[in-house]
């Protein structure tokens, strides 16, 4: 392959070959970087103008199993529907590229990114926004701004760009930032969680005693959500890189730019008569229809607006003139609603800028569910529910650059069913808006907890929706979490923000309704605790925006988020457990040196603990880990105090036993051939059927009963047996 561009970039060599394959493109792109080979096509119908006000743009991100040496696993031996991973990288792409489409284009356009080989430490991603770019830059459509990504990570304190896979394992921030040359487009953001051993508080030894013994320390789990000024500091130098490399891009791949063709763009001109016509004479209807905050109320009510007005004017009573008047009332609409945000600081339903809307929750609301929260915020309410599984419950799943397969033991599922925006809609299969929402709340909420190797499931229903409801999903799965009494490190909510913007005017927004969301400017979701971000996502829909009013919509984000957390410590408050159906696991540790103590002779112990309290037990032998798990507290809790009981019980000294000693000891079991005996120090000894009397022993249980205390004399030694005879 004869590549025209070689690119020297942060961490990696970018090599780009442009139409040498898939000629029939409008744009192609055939890109190199270390092993992993990516072609990217770009193709628009020119026949073809939608009529509807919408980019009628696909994003398609496709991998090849034989791109990593693999046959797919299955019964199926091909590749069959999109991984989780493929479409969400595919929406990345679409968020990016999609404001780079000048408004009135209207040819569906399709853009594929095949991954023909994999490196196994390549950021695929990444890679895939580049190619795509690079295929859109270059082609004959009238697009002449590079896109690409960068992704930065921090790994023991350091910034670094653009990391290998392995280094990212090792980072507690994965930020993917995409833009052009002059402005940021999207950012998505999550920390991720870790252990780090903790010196134990007022723990006090004196090393005269014994110079050898060291300060105990325990495993504690850190979420490292980020702050806010070092998120900034951190965006400001990943800006600096992304902008710089832009540069370069459009400096390598305008003379590979084929000539651009002509395009018809529709021509979207709003009717000036309609347009103050309404403005003049329907003002207080608008308001009104702006203040019935759902969607399909205030789709009705501008519905029952336009009918009126064809009413009254007979004249523009056809197709043509309604859709017409229906796009003028939309613009009257959007213009109120910007204008009393930006003049007058009031929103629709006459919130304040900062104002959050009323919140309810509701706790444990399903009897055999595991836990669950009915969280309402506003009109968007969120039904989330936990259920807890072991290791095996895990989902399995292959990538390109992991070796073999993987377990997701941490999972959240969205689900928006049509009702909940009053859609009458059959329920499918999962859309890419929903993969995409749920991704996003598992990347909050993953941070804070350590399920050390369980299963947790969460599923959000949507209810209701009017406005982020995906960040519904985030504070009803914190408090479902709670509700099950699975450990936090921190409590975590989220909150839409938005932004309304005139030239040097603008307004930030929290917690938006879907009504600012539709006619503003910005969707940026941030969720986190009072000290830092675990996850956000953001997208410009209007050209870039500075760091300065980044900066300040995350301090209000963080106000708005702190309001929230008060409501649900509150709510956590009056949490009542489903003990009946709740699984539940706890850790502790004991002495390494009991441990045969609870474990047993043959694991007769442990044995029993499991039997009389229905658990199962996991002892590391090593440092003393004890990992007990049950169908219900009161079981895992009964174990506990038993195992605790064994491990605490004062140690009796061994005894040297010799051939001939006597000592008293207690009957511990009858069998057939003899009895148990338990010696003063706990050691157990066998008195055959044989010695215990001078005459004949029909039956054991005929002379001796389970408590007796009988003396004995040791007879002889078989290797850790003790042969017994009656004194």
């Amino acid at each position: 392959m004869k590549y025209d561009v070689d690119l020297m970039l942060e961490n990696r060599i970018e090599e780009y070959s442009f139409g040498d394959v898939a000629r029939q493109a409008n744009g192609s792109v055939w890109l190199r970087s270390g092993d992993s080979v990516i072609l990217a096509t770009v193709v628009i119908d020119e026949t073809e103008i939608v009529k509807d006000d919408f980019l009628p743009l696909t994003v398609q991100y496709i991998e090849k199993t034989y791109a990593a040496g693999k046959i797919p696993g299955g019964f199926f031996k091909r590749e069959t529907k999109p991984s989780d991973f493929e479409t969400l990288t595919s929406r990345i792409v679409d968020r990016s590229l999609r404001p780079l489409f000048p408004k009135g284009f209207g040819h569906p356009t399709q853009i594929t990114i095949m991954v023909f080989s994999a490196g196994s430490d390549a950021d695929l991603q990444v890679l895939a926004l580049n190619a795509a770019s690079a295929a859109l830059y270059t082609s004959d459509i009238d697009i002449n701004t590079s896109v690409s990504a960068v992704r930065a990570a921090k790994i023991d304190g350091e910034l670094v760009l653009n990391p290998t896979l392995d280094q990212l394992k090792n980072s507690t921030l994965d930020l993917y930032l995409s833009g052009t040359k002059k402005e940021l487009l999207m950012i998505e953001m999550r920390s991720f969680g870790s252990n780090e051993a903790q010196v134990e508080e007022n723990y006090i030894i004196d090393p005269m005693i014994d110079p050898t013994l060291t300060t105990p320390s325990i495993m504690v789990h850190r979420s490292n959500a980020i702050a806010e000024d070092e998120l900034i500091t951190i965006l400001e130098r990943t800006q600096e890189a992304l902008f710089s490399v832009n540069a370069k891009y459009e400096g390598a791949f305008a003379t590979h730019k084929k000539e651009t063709q002509p395009i018809e763009y529709k021509a979207h001109v709003i009717n000036e008569e309609m347009f103050n016509y309404v403005r003049d004479n329907h003002m207080s209807d608008i308001a009104s229809a702006m203040n019935q905050m759902a969607k399909s109320e205030r789709s009705t009510a501008l519905r029952q607006l336009r009918k009126s007005i064809l009413a009254a004017k007979t004249e523009w009573a056809d197709v043509e003139q309604e859709v017409a008047l229906k796009d003028a009332i939309e613009k009257v609409k959007k213009e109120q609603v910007r204008s009393q945000i930006l003049n007058e600081r009031v929103r629709a339903d006459g919130r304040a800028l900062t104002e959050v809307r009323p919140i309810s929750i509701s706790t444990n609301v399903l009897p055999k569910a595991h836990a669950s929260c009915l969280f309402t915020r506003g009109q968007t309410q969120a039904l989330v529910v936990l259920t807890m599984g072991g290791p095996k419950d895990a989902q399995m799943y292959e990538s390109l650059t992991d070796d073999g397969t993987q377990n997701e033991n941490f999972m959240v599922h969205y689900n928006f069913p049509g009702f909940s925006v009053g859609e009458a809609s059959p329920i499918m299969g999962t859309k890419r808006r929903e993969l995409g929402h749920g991704n996003l709340a598992k990347r909050a909420l993953e941070p804070i907890v350590d399920l050390d190797g369980d299963t947790v499931r969460l599923v959000s229903e949507i209810l209701e929706s009017n406005g982020s409801s995906s960040m519904a999903t985030v504070c009803g799965g914190y408090m479902a979490l709670r509700a099950a009494d699975i450990d936090t490190s921190d409590t975590v909510a989220g909150i839409a923000m938005g932004m309304v913007s005139e030239g040097d005017k603008y307004a930030i927004l929290s917690d938006i309704m879907g009504l600012e969301d539709h006619d503003g400017d910005m969707d940026f979701k941030v969720t986190g605790s009072k000290d830092g971000i675990t996850a956000m996502q953001m997208d410009i829909k209007l050209g870039g925006i500075s760091l300065n009013v980044l900066k300040e919509a995350l301090y209000q984000a963080k106000e708005g988020r702190s309001h929230i957390i008060d409501i649900m410590m509150g709510a956590e408050q009056k949490i009542e457990f489903n003990d009946g159906v709740l699984p539940s696991t706890d850790f502790f540790h004991i002495d390494p040196s009991v441990i045969g103590d609870v474990i047993g002779q043959a694991g007769k112990v442990i044995r029993e603990i499991i039997e009389k309290f229905e658990v199962a037990i996991d002892i590391d032998k090593k440092d003393g880990k004890v990992k007990v798990t049950g169908k219900n507290k009161t079981g895992v809790m009964g174990a506990r105090e038993h195992i605790e009981g064994i491990a605490n019980s004062p140690k009796i000294e061994k005894i040297k036993y010799q051939v001939g000693d006597v000592h008293e000891g207690t009957v511990k079991k009858i069998v057939d051939f003899g009895a148990f005996i338990g010696l003063p120090d706990g050691t157990d000894g066998l008195l055959h059927i044989s010695k215990i009397s001078d005459q004949r022993v029909e039956k054991v249980s005929d002379v001796l009963s389970e408590g007796d205390k009988i003396m004995v004399e040791i007879l002889e030694f078989k290797g850790n047996k003790i042969s017994l005879g009656r004194a």
